[in-house]
């Protein structure tokens, strides 16, 4: 279905670090198929890889919601609570 291409081709996108290329991709995703969880783990770890920690947890949050087994998704937001702490810390 057209949910699962957008987030393939972000994938794709995301392997050959096109990020703002792979949000959009994710991001169309999850418009289309709002209840698909992977889209918005994979959008989480493009906002992970570009620091946006906030926003990524926001995304990890919504896997957990839609799908509490998602394992990856609740390592990722606790990786991503734990280096936003870090960042504060350091204070930047």
């Amino acid at each position: 279905d057209l949910a699962t291409a957008l987030n393939d081709r972000g994938q794709v996108r995301y392997l050959r670090v096109e990020f703002a290329a792979a949000m959009q991709d994710f991001t169309a995703a999850i418009e289309c198929q709002p209840g698909f969880e992977v889209p918005y783990y994979n959008r989480g770890l493009v906002r992970y890889r570009l620091g946006d920690f906030d926003e990524a947890m926001k995304d990890f949050r919504k896997v957990l919601e839609l799908n509490p087994q998602f394992e990856d998704a609740a390592l990722s937001l606790k990786q991503a609570i734990l280096d936003k702490e870090e960042k504060e810390k350091r204070g930047y």
